[in-house]
């Protein structure tokens, strides 16, 4: 029995068994929309671009953002540091301060271990502190900053064996230097007063004679005895043994005898004395046309820069010095803005060369690829370090060094890029769209540069991405094993400072730790930043949340 208003109706399935199917009515059809027109509704969410999505997925990689904050940070690292700084690698250049740790003389009376310019030495002897006591009372900077070890040694000496005290001692070396022996013009000389007089800092100090050090000597003895600037008191032998009176205080060996201080008319001594002078002492002896003098290097660096600018400050080393003497604080941001900027010329300079070449190879092939294939396996033959030296020899006479340095990557270094632009053209040149595209007439131009090369585009930015550092650590490697020499065009580069380190990386292992973690830093990030990029361009992953 049917129900009232549906119809059924009986077939055989495959099986033979019967199946009944129901008819809907007809008056169960309505149309919908009759009278009105039907659209497409706007969207309701924003519309999203390639780069747009690419960006979102490149968020999704702690890491790429990571190495790209990293990035960002030396950027502005390379900009600033050579604003910040107060001194100037080309012309700031102090003999003295080589290879000295960091400092900051604020940072340093707080003792707390660090900007302390702290140099250790393992193997200090009782005369060597005897010499910093000595520094210490003489201008009121004290080298020794601590004792942190003692080592007895049994010598023999005279036939006999006798103990021997070694220390192992951390020393701040900027006031190691102490005092030092200085020939200056007469209108040098009255300056220094001029300049102690308005700012109450010493400068010169009693001048001192072999005779009056080396009192148990004859005078021709004594003379024949090479003075270090440092011992202003009374020795019993050329090692600096010191001869203390009873109180264990040291004995002055200033000059007094006022006669041999110059021309009283022309370098006449009327500044500050020190501590204990009654008027008696000496601050300078007369040589051919200059006075010799003593001078606090401390605070001679100071009246140098008040000579210069008007301005005085001590010294401020916020990584040291390297071994010119330059700020190396400084030098790292000269050299990191040349390798940045080198590098990313390099990269797009290769980017438009391997491009364009690849994308001809890929696109035609055939002879076309087999030609262009054998010219790029010619030139991927020669090594690379032998095209950068035989340039550097020959071509960087006539262009410069950075030119001929330029010349030697690009020679070489779009081999690369052309090969991945060339195997994207043959993936992605066969595919639907593509031939859609060429079916509805566009030229090979636009094939090639519109439909093809966007989608290759994300494995080429990575590829581009990851030879910015390639160039980098090339040009780090060459400069620091000495075959290019970018000094006279950039004042120094990132692989000149880790080469100068590298000498000095016992005494002075900052001076290889500041441009190498710089180095490193790059490095890393770059290769990071890099897969993130290769990720996030990836056109499989398009519209995927990642």
């Amino acid at each position: 029995m049917m129900e009232t208003g549906k119809s059924e109706y009986s077939s055989q399935n495959t099986n033979g068994a019967n199946q009944v199917y129901e008819h809907i009515p007809a008056e169960k059809f309505a149309f919908a929309q009759m009278d009105t027109e039907i659209r497409d509704t706007k969207l309701q969410t924003k519309s999203r671009g390639y780069f747009a999505d690419a960006m979102i997925r490149f968020k999704k990689n702690k890491s790429s953002v990571v190495a790209a904050w990293i990035i960002g940070l030396l950027v502005v690292f390379a900009v600033l540091a050579p604003v910040i700084s107060p001194y100037n690698i080309k012309k700031d250049k102090d003999v003295v301060y080589r290879n000295f740790a960091p400092y900051i003389e604020s940072v340093a009376k707080l003792n707390i271990g660090i900007f302390d310019g702290a140099q250790t030495y393992s193997s200090a002897n009782d005369l060597n502190l005897q010499k910093y006591r000595g520094i210490a009372q003489e201008t009121g900077m004290d080298p020794l900053l601590e004792i942190t070890g003692t080592e007895v040694t049994y010598v023999m000496e005279r036939g006999q064996m006798v103990a021997k005290n070694f220390y192992k001692v951390k020393v701040n070396s900027y006031y190691r230097i102490g005092v030092v022996n200085q020939n200056v013009s007469y209108d040098t000389f009255n300056k220094i007063q001029q300049f102690q007089d308005e700012t109450g800092i010493q400068v010169l100090y009693p001048v001192v004679e072999q005779k009056d050090i080396y009192v148990k000597m004859s005078e021709s003895e004594a003379k024949s005895v090479a003075v270090d600037a440092n011992i202003w008191y009374q020795c019993s032998d050329v090692k600096g043994t010191p001869i203390l009176d009873k109180d264990g205080n040291f004995k002055p060996a200033y000059c007094t005898d006022i006669k041999k201080a110059g021309p009283q008319d022309q370098v006449a001594y009327h500044s500050l004395r020190i501590a204990g002078d009654d008027g008696s002492y000496v601050y300078s002896l007369a040589k051919s046309g200059s006075v010799s003098v003593r001078v606090c290097y401390y605070n001679y660096y100071q009246f140098q820069q008040w000579l210069a600018d008007g301005e005085y400050n001590p010294p401020m080393y916020i990584f040291g010095t390297n071994e010119l003497g330059q700020d190396l604080f400084c030098a790292i941001g000269i050299g990191a803005r040349f390798s940045l900027l080198f590098a990313l010329l390099v990269s797009a300079i290769n980017l438009t060369i391997g491009a364009v070449y690849g994308a001809i190879q890929g696109y035609y092939g055939g002879a076309v690829d087999m030609i262009l294939d054998r010219i790029a396996d010619v030139l991927s033959g020669v090594p690379f370090i032998v095209v950068a030296t035989l340039f550097q020899l020959h071509l960087a006479q006539k262009v410069g060094p950075v030119v001929s340095f330029l010349f030697a990557f690009v020679l070489t270094g779009w081999i690369g890029m052309a090969a991945l632009t060339r195997k994207q053209f043959y993936r992605f040149k066969g595919q639907e769209h593509i031939l859609a595209a060429r079916t509805l007439g566009a030229s090979d131009r636009r094939l090639m540069f519109k439909h093809i090369f966007p989608n290759a585009l994300g494995t080429i930015i990575t590829s581009c991405a990851m030879v910015i550092p390639s160039v980098i650590s090339s040009e780090t490697n060459l400069t620091y094993l000495g075959i290019v020499n970018l000094s006279s065009f950039t004042g120094t580069s990132i692989g000149v400072l880790m080469e100068q380190g590298q000498r000095a990386m016992t005494t002075a292992p900052h001076a290889m730790f500041f441009p190498a973690i710089f180095f490193s830093l790059l490095m890393i990030s770059f290769n990071l930043f890099g897969n993130g990029l290769r990720d996030a361009f990836n056109p499989t992953m398009r519209g995927a949340e990642g």
